[in-house]
């Protein structure tokens, strides 16, 4: 889950098994995440009066949904408007959702030859913030320490200059903001106040804006703004501006006016030394066998490598056993095979395609011959053929029992509109990214 958004949305459908969808829309509807903290979901409430009614009827149950979703308790705060805009100002500078943004900074980074450009780049920017590299644009897969380089920055600068206004925000969350500021009617300047009057702009997962016209709209002319008054700016992305076919062009241009770095998976080297680092973080040494062993089977990125050092301290914490070959198999052994057999769930597919599109998932299993809802009905069948082992006849199950030659002739016009429509691509690749992160 990548943000408070993601996480409100989860939570409404796990409330409608005690709900009724009227009373999720009635009460929840107008309702906005702000922010998932440590243990604390903040949310905006358009009124006195439906907070006094959530509090006492409802927060319970959505309390109940946040434990059942993250297995251990999640306290609601529920603000009004005018306490958000208080709140976001008092948490402008990063705050990464369940860890200490302390630990964020370039000493805590792990080098290696696959991201010393992008580390050497970062520390630049921080220590000559509005200078050569403006902006700077950090792109890779998931989980290769993007997000850190981007809290090492904000850390750094905030310790060099102590008075700097500093403002850190996942794409998501800007566009959902933006997004509640249009439908409630409010008044868009301190809405551009809040993000054009800083020092150190950071923005987290930029590759969300592609496609959203509005939310392009604002992020151009902040860029510009900030970029003429020689304001630091800097992004992050899972892809380099000109794969971002959906960006129009005019903010393309501008990423890529500054510094491009890029971040590759961690070769072995530094896979070691990621695993030595993170072990000595917690307090435990690991074998030079142990070492090998991990680093040869897990290859894609830096969570994993911390999961596993987690998983091999709870073995020793709560087995007795010793760090060794045989323990290290057996705490990974889950790990490896989720790498090896992860197969998403239709539904997962068909919920990240609706939300997308901004659909109801009912609509797009459902009869309407809507030009969108059919092409977000297509998208869906043809992601879920290439992401499960489901047949056609299964598939056509999923969207209402249609034929599997229904369900083949959307394939392949899918397919065809592929090869036309570059775009395509390009949304398909960011839902299947979007289904992977899900799990």
């Amino acid at each position: 889950m990548k943000s408070a958004a993601d996480v409100w949305e989860k939570v409404k459908n796990l409330m409608e098994g005690s709900m009724t969808a009227v009373s999720i829309e009635t009460w929840f509807g107008d309702v906005e995440a702000v922010a998932l903290e440590d243990t604390r979901l903040v949310l905006c409430v358009p009124t006195d009066f439906k907070r006094n009614i959530i509090r006492t009827r409802f927060q319970s149950g959505v309390e109940d949904a946040l434990k059942e979703l993250f297995s251990f308790d999640v306290d609601v705060t529920l603000l009004l408007p005018e306490e958000r805009d208080a709140y976001t100002h008092q948490s402008a500078a990063p705050s990464p959702a369940g860890e200490d943004a302390d630990r964020y900074t370039f000493e805590r980074f792990v080098v290696g030859s696959t991201n010393r450009f992008a580390f050497t780049a970062a520390q630049k920017v921080a220590e000559e913030p509005g200078g050569a590299y403006n902006p700077l644009f950090i792109y890779g897969q998931s989980g290769l320490g993007k997000t850190h380089l981007l809290h090492a920055i904000a850390n750094r600068v905030r310790h060099n200059h102590p008075g700097c206004r500093i403002m850190y925000v996942q794409s998501e969350d800007f566009v959902n903001e933006l997004i509640g500021n249009l439908r409630r009617g409010i008044d868009m300047q301190g809405f551009r106040d809040k993000y054009r009057q800083v020092d150190l702009f950071l923005m987290d997962d930029v590759q969300f804006i592609a496609g959203k016209d509005s939310s392009e709209e604002e992020l151009f002319h902040t860029f510009n703004t900030l970029y003429e008054q020689k304001k630091q700016i800097v992004f992050t992305s899972d892809r380099p501006p000109h794969e971002m076919l959906r960006l129009e062009q005019r903010l393309k241009t501008r990423f890529e006016q500054g510094l491009p770095a890029d971040i590759q998976p961690p070769d072995y080297e530094t896979r070691v030394a990621l695993l030595k680092n993170k072990a000595l973080e917690r307090g435990i040494s690991l074998p030079d066998p142990v070492l090998s062993y991990v680093a040869e089977n897990i290859t894609s990125n830096v969570r994993q490598i911390e999961g596993v050092v987690n998983k091999i301290m709870a073995f020793q914490e709560l087995m007795g056993a010793q760090v060794d070959i045989e323990t290290t198999i057996r705490a990974v052994r889950d790990i490896l095979k989720a790498k090896e057999n992860f197969l998403p769930s239709a539904d997962t597919i068909i919920q990240e395609v609706a939300r997308f599109y901004e659909l109801d998932a009912a609509a797009i299993t459902g009869q309407s011959q809507n030009k969108e809802i059919s092409t977000a009905r297509n998208v869906a069948m043809y992601i879920i053929r290439e992401m499960t082992q489901l047949s056609l006849a299964e598939i056509g199950q999923q969207f209402g029992g249609r034929h599997h030659s229904t369900v083949l002739n959307s394939i392949n016009r899918v397919e065809k509109m592929m090869k036309q429509q570059p775009e395509l691509m390009e949304i398909i690749r960011d839902i299947t990214n979007a289904v992977n992160s899900a799990y």
